[in-house]
């Protein structure tokens, strides 16, 4: 079928599949450094209690089957190697069938690790990665051209995360339609980068661009990805730019890095395709079907964006087939960080010696300037800015966090930046508080040091300690 294919989209194809592997190796490595403390045996929110109350169907995941942190931490591994592996071409040096279950592999483990990570991935991005991944599985190696209906369902999930995350803007706060959002955005956003303060410090009108830049770019611009060439080719770029504009100003995990992944495989670069044989009947077949589902189940997502009450960031299927997305339908006017501290004290009074426990990402000591992270995913610390909303986001985990303080947890301690107690000793209470924060402006700057300046607001969790020390004192 000369329909089937298009042969002049091969090197998009081979951009956005060595891309995407990126994308597949970060957030693999992310898992296996973090779950221990989050997710492990003696983690925050176990996966084996966790496996035990919900069954299979509802959460599809290896760890149903078998669960131990030696387990887990081998197929986190194995999924890096794999991602590795697709990131160095090993598909294409595959039979056409090879290459396929070579994508399906780091599709199926991080299906596994996304379906019994509870809060800790209950993010857009990971149902994002889920979805553009499965579609990898079709797109082919060198075997075969760029299946043209892959190529469409591509451009479909590009569509809804852009115009997806406008309506939600234009549905949601009214400072998105004033165009003053980002007056307060660059500061109350939940991971700052080494760039935020600067951006937040733009003059305001220059906000307002940025705003109407935005509401562009995800209202208009997307319905040009289905116009003829070079037209979409210019709109996809127009996304890049857009997302890593986004890149420099915070720390948004892989979000940005796989939205412009599937912008990629929208522009038509100016080089030749190889000669390729036709496409097997098989292959044909296997692909026709698999988008004719995913085209049926999209009416899901698009009947939730035509809704007045639209959702965001929600899987409509334990696959993750099909799911829609969205960020910052509201912004923070002012923004709270949760401050943990610890004694060794034995009278946990306030004048007692309280040492703060500094956090990698989010923001602590008025002097530590934000760095990058992203696309690297921080779970903890961006928890702790949902903790900081509301207690409510915490309730599950919070408390298992003081605990393995309390214990000091060699898991837990490695997700933090410092911990203010020797190796062996930890402290005898901890305590939570909340502060008011804001960026100093430019004077205080200059005269202090400090990016921040932080205000005491209340108590977040009073002073706590273990309750076997407790009973032995």
């Amino acid at each position: 079928m000369d329909w089937f294919t298009a042969p002049e989209y091969w090197l998009s194809r081979l951009v956005f599949q060595r891309a995407l592997a990126g994308v597949y190796l970060v957030a693999f490595l992310a898992a296996a450094l973090q779950f221990r403390a989050l997710l492990g045996e003696r983690g925050m929110l176990p996966i084996p209690e966790y496996v035990a109350r919900v069954r299979f169907r509802r959460a599809p995941s290896l760890f149903h089957l078998h669960y131990s942190d030696r387990f887990f931490a081998a197929c986190c591994w194995a999924g890096c190697a794999v991602s590795a592996a697709l990131l160095a071409g090993a598909d294409s040096e595959l039979p056409l069938w090879g290459g396929m279950l070579l994508w399906l592999a780091p599709w199926a483990l991080y299906l596994s690790i996304v379906n019994v990570g509870q809060t800790w991935y209950a993010f857009g991005w990971e149902s994002l990665l889920l979805e553009v991944g499965f579609l990898a599985v079709f797109l082919g190696n060198d075997e075969v051209a760029p299946p043209v209906v892959v190529l469409f369902l591509l451009r479909w999930i590009l569509f809804r995360v852009e115009f997806g995350a406008g309506l939600i803007k234009m549905r949601g706060d009214e400072c998105w339609r004033k165009l003053t959002c980002l007056d307060y955005h660059h500061e109350t956003q939940p991971m700052p980068g080494p760039l935020s303060w600067f951006f937040h410090h733009l003059p305001r009108p220059l906000h307002r661009v940025e705003v109407a830049a935005n509401h562009l770019t995800q209202l208009v611009v997307p319905f040009l990805l289905f116009t003829p060439q070079p037209i979409a080719s210019a709109a996809a770029a127009l996304m890049v730019v857009t997302q890593l504009w986004l890149v420099l100003s915070g720390n948004f995990a892989w979000l940005n890095w796989i939205t412009i992944v599937l912008a990629l495989s929208a522009i038509e670069f100016p080089t030749g395709p190889p000669a390729v044989p036709a496409a097997p009947l098989w292959y044909e077949i296997v692909v026709l079907a698999v988008a004719a589902l995913l085209l049926f189940l999209s009416y899901r997502p698009v009947t939730n964006m035509i809704s007045r009450r639209q959702v965001m960031n929600r899987s409509f299927d334990p696959l993750h087939l099909v799911n829609t997305y969205g960020a910052f339908g509201s912004v923070s006017r002012v923004r709270y960080e949760v401050v943990v501290e610890g004694t060794l004290d034995e009278r946990p009074h306030e004048d007692a010696d309280w040492r703060e426990y500094e956090f990698k990402g989010k923001p602590g000591g008025p002097r530590h300037w934000p760095r990058q992270f992203a696309p690297y995913h921080l779970r903890l610390d961006w928890l702790m800015w949902f903790a900081a909303l509301s207690p409510a986001y915490a309730g599950e985990w919070f408390g298992g966090l003081m605990e393995r303080l309390l214990e000091g947890d060699r898991a837990t301690l490695k997700l933090l930046r410092r911990s203010p107690f020797p190796s062996g000793r930890p402290p005898r209470y901890v305590r939570a508080r909340l502060f008011r924060y804001r960026y100093t402006d430019w004077r205080e700057l200059r005269e202090t040091g400090a990016c921040w300046e932080r205000t005491y607001v209340r108590d977040y969790m009073p002073p706590t300690r273990l309750a076997t020390r407790a009973e032995s004192a």
